[in-house]
């Protein structure tokens, strides 16, 4: 029976992918025990058991940007969660510990290198972080989305898998009507999803705001995940034509019923976008490390697969950029073909399969 931990989690963008993985082991292999390793606080403590997995919180964070006093807790809470990572090994006994990013993973995964474990890396970006940089030298492998990572890793060790996606995405046209009543919209007008990350983003929801006259003018209705930070702010703003919601969960639904998407570029978002195949307008967000968000939002807009604002230029062009691409059918049309033709649908068989290829190797 195959016993496996994984670690990931912060934001959707690093629990989604580990939530994908561990439901494709499970498909595999009904018998196999998984484990997950989490942040205290943060969202997958309470994502993963309504995924139906059991997970273990770390009193782990990441340093913040800014000078602040919680900083100096940092090295204590690191050497706490290693303490704690080896305790939940050595009970646990995994055969592989997989990583897909976020503070807690970083311990995790570390630890279980030093004990001779096998360890497997998912970075997300197309810039590698700090984390996954320092546990590159003992992964077995790193499953990658973009090309050109042997800048950060060894060569020999990456796979090009594509991110993991949530499998509901995969076929989203059939929930079309089903959303349109979930949401309780008008299936005959034009709708516009909103979306800022799973902890929302303050910019996006504050151009949302000051455009509301503008989608009204133009006959567009929005579907607008404003994020739980900013839930109280913009709830005023439920009507008829415009949903406010702090979290969707039913995504499928709600990429479904869009015909127009605002989003930011995080990694995973990006290539759920790419699968989903509809017109995008990317703002990233540029409280990034390395700005990696306009880096991955660049590298499909050079492609002519969406549109990419920064946040310096939303209020000089947002409003010319947006009616024009409602208006325009062909665009609309060229920007789907070009960013569905992008997808890697098929990442999480893939990283599966060599995670399974080394515990048989392991044998």
């Amino acid at each position: 029976m195959k016993k496996i931990i994984i670690s990931g989690g912060g934001t959707g963008g690093h629990m989604f992918p580990a939530i994908a993985i561990a439901n494709e082991i499970k498909r595999r292999s009904p018998e196999a025990e998984i484990l997950f390793v989490g942040a205290k606080d943060r969202m997958e403590m309470q994502k993963v058991p309504q995924a139906g997995y059991p997970i273990q919180g770390l009193w782990i964070s990441g340093i913040q940007r800014k000078l602040t006093w919680q900083n100096l807790l940092f090295p204590l809470k690191f050497i706490h969660s290693l303490l704690k990572s080896r305790q939940i090994i050595k009970r646990f006994k995994p055969d592989a510990v997989i990583g897909t990013g976020g503070f807690a993973s970083g311990a995790v995964v570390k630890v279980a290198g030093q004990m001779g474990i096998p360890t497997f890396i998912q970075e997300q970006n197309s810039y590698a972080g700090i984390t996954n940089k320092m546990l590159a030298q003992k992964a077995k492998k790193i499953c990658v989305a973009y090309d050109g990572m042997e800048a950060f890793f060894p060569k020999e060790k990456i796979v090009k898998t594509g991110n993991p996606i949530r499998e509901g995405l995969l076929n989203i046209a059939q929930h079309r009507n089903e959303g349109f009543s979930y949401f309780h919209l008008n299936s005959q007008q034009k709708t516009l999803l909103v979306l800022g990350g799973s902890l929302g983003a303050r910019r996006i929801n504050q151009l949302v705001e000051a455009q509301l006259p503008l989608f009204e003018q133009l006959g567009v209705q929005v579907l607008w995940q404003c994020g739980k930070l900013y839930y109280d702010e913009y709830k005023k703003y439920n009507s008829e034509n415009i949903r406010v919601l702090a979290f969707i969960d039913q995504m499928e639904m709600a990429f479904a019923l869009a015909d127009v998407i605002i989003s930011r570029a995080g990694a995973s978002s990006v290539s759920e976008l790419c699968v989903v195949g509809k017109p995008v307008i990317f703002i990233p967000s540029p409280n990034v490390a390395e700005d990696h968000q306009t880096k991955n939002a660049k590298a499909i807009a050079d492609k002519q697969a969406a549109i990419l604002l920064r946040e310096t230029e939303l209020d000089t062009h947002f409003a010319d950029t947006f009616s024009s691409l409602i208006a325009d059918e062909n665009q609309q049309q060229s920007l789907s073909q070009h960013i569905k033709a992008l997808a890697q649908p098929n990442a999480t068989t893939e990283i599966v399969d060599l995670i399974f290829e080394e515990l048989e190797h392991k044998k």
